[in-house]
């Protein structure tokens, strides 16, 4: 390499554990009034969503679906009801990295606005 270049060669792409470590502290640097409205919130990484998933989203490719929330929204939340599921996100990585080799921004800045 010349001119100081990066050395890609050894490079491999985020695997589901990083894009994980990008969302968590994504979630972290959150404002606190908004992290304390979204307590208990769990974050999922995924390669894909499931097929039920995207039949129900109504993808005509499983890269269509970036991330996907689950739960009571702000608007709707009041006490929680009694075996109530938690608020979940999920983040689907390989969708991620096909946005973010086709824009530029860095990945930190993708999974925190998907987020």
């Amino acid at each position: 390499m010349s001119g100081g270049e990066p050395d890609w060669t050894s490079a491999r792409a985020p695997d589901l554990g990083a894009i994980e470590d990008l969302a968590h502290a994504a979630f972290a640097n959150l404002p606190l009034a908004f992290r304390n409205l979204c307590a208990g919130l769990v974050i999922h990484v995924e390669d894909f969503p499931d097929e039920e998933t995207l039949r129900e989203m109504d993808c005509e490719s499983p890269f269509d679906l970036l991330g996907l929330f689950r739960g009571i929204g702000l608007a709707q939340s009041g006490e929680a009801a009694t075996g109530q599921m938690p608020n979940q996100v999920w983040l689907y990585r390989r969708p991620l990295l096909d946005d973010w080799a086709e824009h530029d921004e860095t990945l930190g800045h993708l999974v925190t606005q998907v987020l």
